[in-house]
């Protein structure tokens, strides 16, 4: 009998960071391309949609988008949505230390305890084009992602898309490698 390889998949993702670091914008430009520059705080968790199709492997993959809330308030009902999310991009704002602070004391912690075991999740410093603004410096994302054991780390542009897709892509891509799923070509 043949091996039979699946090829479609749903992956259920979350986008952790404080309030106003960028999830939703990060998430609006994946998404539709569009990015809106008033502030909307989130209101508990929005999920939304969208397949990915990884042509080098004729993969389809369906992917669960939870933006969940950083606000304090939604502490205690944040914890439910986490159940089977196998991914997470984990944000701060560059131009504000503290957010990056929060991402070891706060965001990783609870991905880790609510999550599935096996997730991967990357770093993402986002707001990359506020270069007079910055107070986080790359080499200190660096080597944050190197201590928590991120899978990678990247710098984005919610508002320009710089590395946005790539973001989306790598974490899925290492999903996929720490599910052991085979990569091989036809």
């Amino acid at each position: 009998m043949g091996e039979i390889k699946k090829r479609e998949w749903a992956l259920k993702l979350a986008i952790l960071g404080d309030p106003a670091v960028g999830k939703t914008s990060l998430i609006n430009k994946y998404i539709t391309d569009s990015f809106k520059e008033n502030y909307q705080p989130t209101l508990g968790v929005n999920i939304v949609s969208k397949y990915m199709r990884l042509e080098e492997f004729n993969y389809k993959i369906r992917l669960l988008l939870w933006d969940i809330a950083g606000q304090n308030k939604y502490e205690l009902t944040r914890q439910s949505f986490f159940q089977g999310c196998v991914g997470a991009l984990l944000v701060y704002d560059m131009t504000r230390y503290s957010t990056f602070e929060q991402i070891t004391i706060k965001w990783l912690e609870d991905f880790k305890k609510f999550s599935r075991s096996d997730g991967a999740y990357i770093l993402i410093g986002n707001k990359s084009d506020l270069k007079d603004s910055i107070k986080v410096s790359s080499e200190e994302g660096k080597l944050l992602s190197q201590q928590i054991n991120a899978a990678e780390y990247i710098e984005t542009s919610a508002k320009y898309g710089e590395n946005v897709e790539k973001a989306f892509k790598k974490l899925v891509l290492h999903i996929l490698g720490k599910s052991k799923i085979n990569h091989e070509l036809d």
